[in-house]
């Protein structure tokens, strides 16, 4: 209830002064010539930049700790406001193609052989490309993979349980196009290099993200990751790989299902046996992770790993 009163109560000031207050213009150039040149100097100096407005400070090495929180918080609140959940995280190498585009690659450099068959540095080039196409198999395997992962929800505003890649081109943009191509958001992490590093075309555009830190950026890979499917790659991909197995090897994080795809090629790019027989790994560790060779192989036993744990994807 509203109280009376004999007192005059003025109105609310309005949006705009009807008076100027002295400091809305400069120094009259009457009352000093000069003053005016100097307002100048003051107002053009980089001091006088606002600190969130001014670049050069912004990347000045004691503002180092903010940046690193910037560069955490934006994606962070980004997925919050998508309602992302969890994430199923994809690594490999981005030098596996599809097939078609392998199979390309082997024939124009067969024919440019064929023209200087003593070249030995298409020789080369040539063995590391049917290398490469024997191995774009997985390109398929991938993007089925996404397909699997993307049609597990309830559509493309499920964003319960998204793929999620480095951004790249080869096994991280196949995993991003199997979950596109059935209608579901996939996400993106791509990261400040020397060279642009182009997100591949099929990341949802409002979740493809750019780090500048590493740090942060695989941060963000675990955050909120139910499984880790890493197929054959090179050094990035055996980093995720092995600091992933080392947080759960140390217990630093939950466990969550670590598939490496690709039996073949992972027994000769690492000798795990080796490390347990050299004692520099246990028995138990290699249990940290095992082997896969197709998509539903994957998606089975990632769901199998949870439901012994008496959980789902969807409510753990």
């Amino acid at each position: 209830m509203t109280r009376k009163t004999n007192r005059c109560i003025p109105k609310p000031p309005a949006k705009d002064r009807i008076e100027p207050l002295p400091w809305h213009q400069p120094k009259p150039l009457e009352d000093d010539p000069d003053a005016p040149h100097r307002v100048h100097k003051i107002m053009t100096s980089p001091s006088y930049r606002q600190a969130d407005e001014d670049f050069d400070f912004l990347q000045s090495d004691p503002v180092r700790p903010t940046r690193l929180q910037l560069d955490f918080l934006k994606p962070e609140l980004l997925m919050q406001d998508h309602g992302i959940k969890h994430t199923i995280v994809v690594f490999g190498s981005t030098r596996i193609v599809e097939p078609v585009v392998a199979k390309r690659r082997v024939q124009a450099l067969t024919e440019a052989l064929n023209n200087t068959p003593h070249n030995e540095t298409l020789k080369k080039r040539l063995a590391i490309a049917k290398r490469i196409q024997d191995k774009s198999r997985y390109y398929d395997v991938a993007h089925e993979f996404g397909q699997i992962v993307g049609k597990s929800g309830h559509g493309a505003h499920d964003c319960r349980l998204l793929i999620m890649t480095g951004g790249g081109p080869g096994m991280m943009e196949a995993a991003n196009r199997g979950a596109y191509d059935v209608g579901s958001k996939t996400i993106g992490l791509n990261i400040t290099l020397p060279h642009e590093q182009y997100p591949n075309p099929y990341i949802t555009p409002e979740l493809c993200f750019k780090f500048h830190y590493f740090a942060c950026r695989k941060m963000h890979f675990l955050l909120r990751a139910k499984a880790l499917v890493v197929f054959p790659g090179g050094y990035g991909t055996l980093d995720e790989l092995f600091e992933t197995l080392t947080l759960i090897q140390t217990r630093s994080m939950p466990p969550v299902p670590i598939i490496l795809v690709g039996e073949n090629y992972w027994k000769q790019a690492v000798n795990f046996d080796f490390l347990m027989d050299e004692g520099v790994i246990d028995p138990e560790d290699l249990e940290l992770f095992w082997f896969a060779e197709t998509a539903e192989d994957i998606w089975g036993d990632i769901n199998n790993w949870y439901l012994a744990k008496g959980e789902t994807l969807f409510n753990c």
